[in-house]
């Protein structure tokens, strides 16, 4: 029975060390190579077209068989950047400290967003991140709200009209109207007011001065240019994004690549296109019917997607007035923000922008707990360091009983070693004289399973959590580590940070390896040098093995989630020599 048991150990170390490896290429190496092999992947420019031009995005059929309104915007010549585009037009100035950017008068586009708060690095005189830029550039990224008729031909507002504005700045508790008039009986109104964070709310007003009655159904709609790189890792979406009465769909880029269309009807929800920390996200009037859809299409040897909705027809009586509410959340994906909105606006399950995965009854819980102690601490590193406090206080009665039974078994094995002596090579009676013992003295051979198995959940949650919030980018900790959410910098070609340069980029086995992976790694070479040696020798090597191979597997992963395992492993240490003591103090008593 004992050779059984042996068996299965050994199956179930050589179950996780693959499990381990297949993980590395699933989340790391694949998505690596992919991604290098794409970019040398040449971009197949239509014919008669001209490289390197910013295509203009083509209209797209709108749901029900409509049409939503065409962009005719003018592509930009070969090499243009984006400062340029932007001053070809006239625009009002969006100025908070949330937002910097501002919206373009010829159609009312909102195309130029810049976050002030979050930079391109670490160093806070990197450039501020670009979200949104014009459709006449290079990576156009743009929102814009409009009318499409459904009862005969009507001038409507369009990519190219000039609409006049009251102000020529957009502040938080300042609006900004515009204003244009068809020339024949209709006026167009836009109100778009702006929060302190990054909800835009859209009021949407049409006066019909004329003789006849018109029907117009609202519509909002985003696009973005060229397909953005993205992690590539299975734990993380990066994409189109939207909630459907109530359920999340996740298509991918190449999702709506292949299908060329993918439509939801939907009251309320919300709908757009999600980057790993940004979001910029369609929120319409949540009482309200809408087709949805996410839209690819092919402009200029690029591709194009396009996230829209289409409300209700609306009838604007002669003398009469007819009025709608979207919003447009434009910004980074703070939890607290998101949860903001979805409470106080309605919006179902916004906060799912926020990719806490499978596990997202624990990963938004253990977020929740780190952002408390970062506002008590000041710092996410310490955060973390007190978050596994409580782990190992909640699971500290299970944890104290399974070391205890390692003790034990530790104490064993000189008696397991005379049995050895006694029964020889009869596996029967060597086992059944062990599992004796082990019934006698109160031990269990599969103890030390237990405190890793507790702890699988909370370090996934914990990963989770480093990895998708943007409250962790660019947290940094004491010393070396600047960023928890990236790997740690050091490594033997910078003596572990004492000298002013990175490690290198290549991975070259374990010289680019930092020093808390060194760290982990002694850590939890000294916690299994606390237990019991495994009775089978094959067994133990693979046992010998596994820091070593955790050390290199970590190297990659966030400096935040290597600081949690390699304080775990020391706090393990002492509670399990502590109870070691004690129960060689039983022993001899």
């Amino acid at each position: 029975m004992l050779k059984d048991d042996n068996q299965k150990n050994l199956i179930l170390a050589i179950v996780i060390s693959v499990a381990i490896v297949l993980g590395w290429q699933m989340f790391f190496e694949g998505p690596r190579v992919e991604r290098e092999r794409a970019a040398r992947q040449p971009v197949v420019e239509q014919q008669g077209q001209t490289p390197g031009a910013a295509p203009s995005v083509q209209a797209i059929p709108g749901p029900a068989g409509a049409g939503v309104a065409p962009l005719a915007g003018t592509p930009a010549a070969a090499g243009a950047d984006r400062a340029a585009a932007i001053a070809q037009s006239q625009r009002v100035r969006i100025d908070t400290p949330a937002l910097q950017g501002s919206i373009r008068l010829a159609g009312g586009q909102i195309d130029d967003i810049q976050l002030p708060r979050y930079r391109e690095t670490s160093d806070p005189s990197s450039a501020a991140i670009t979200l949104l830029s014009p459709q006449n550039g290079p990576d156009a990224y743009f929102a814009d709200f409009g009318w499409i008729s459904t009862g005969g031909a009507v001038a409507l507002p369009d990519a190219q009209t000039p609409w006049a504005a009251d102000r020529d700045r957009l502040a938080a508790g300042a609006p900004v109207t515009l204003a244009w008039t068809n020339g024949a009986g209709l006026r167009f109104e836009r109100r778009i007011a702006l929060d302190g964070d990054y909800m835009f709310e859209i009021t949407d007003r049409v006066i019909n001065t004329g003789k006849d009655s018109v029907q117009l159904q609202p519509y909002g709609r985003i696009q973005r240019v060229g397909t953005p790189k993205t992690l590539g890792f299975y734990i993380l979406h990066e994409g189109p994004i939207g909630v459907f009465n109530g359920v999340l769909n996740e298509p991918s880029y190449d999702d709506v690549k292949k299908k060329r269309e993918i439509r939801n009807a939907s009251t309320g929800g919300w709908l757009g296109i999600t980057d790993k920390y940004w979001l910029v996200a369609l929120v319409p009037d949540q009482k309200s019917e809408k087709q949805a859809r996410f839209v690819h299409t092919t402009v200029q040897g690029r591709d194009a997607y396009q996230a829209d909705y289409l409300t209700g027809t609306l009838t604007v009586a002669p003398g009469a007035t007819v009025e709608t509410t979207n919003r447009l959340f434009a910004g980074a994906k703070e939890v607290r923000s998101l949860d903001a909105y979805e409470e106080r606006l309605g919006i179902a399950r916004f906060d799912r922008a926020v990719d806490f995965g499978w596990f997202y009854w624990l990963t938004k819980p253990i977020f929740y707990v780190l952002d408390y102690f970062f506002r008590l601490l000041g710092n996410f590193g310490v955060a973390i360091l007190l978050l596994t406090l409580c782990v190992k206080a909640l699971f500290f009665p299970l944890a104290n009983k399974s070391y205890r039974a390692m003790s034990k078994m530790k104490l064993l094995q000189p008696e397991i070693e005379k049995l050895k002596q006694i029964h020889g090579g009869d596996q029967q009676k060597m086992s059944q004289a062990m599992m004796e013992l082990y019934r006698k003295s109160g031990a269990n051979p599969l103890a030390g399973c237990l405190p890793v198995i507790i702890q699988i959940p909370v370090f996934f949650a914990l990963y989770k959590v480093l990895f998708v919030t943007i409250e962790m980018r660019h947290a940094p900790f004491y010393g070396w580590i600047k960023d928890l959410s990236a790997s740690d910098p050091t490594s033997v070609f910078n003596l572990f940070g004492l000298l002013p340069w990175g490690a290198p980029e290549v991975y070259l086995l374990g010289a680019t390896m930092g020093a808390w992976p060194l760290i982990m790694g002694l850590t939890m070479f000294l916690q299994q040098k606390l237990n019991p040696a495994p009775p089978d020798p094959i067994q133990a090597k693979i046992f010998m093995f596994m820091p070593i191979l955790f050390t290199f597997m970590l190297a990659a992963f966030p400096a935040g989630l290597v600081i949690y395992w390699a304080w775990n492993n020391i706090l393990s240490v002492a509670q399990q020599w502590v109870i070691m003591r004690q129960t060689a103090k039983e022993k001899i008593a």
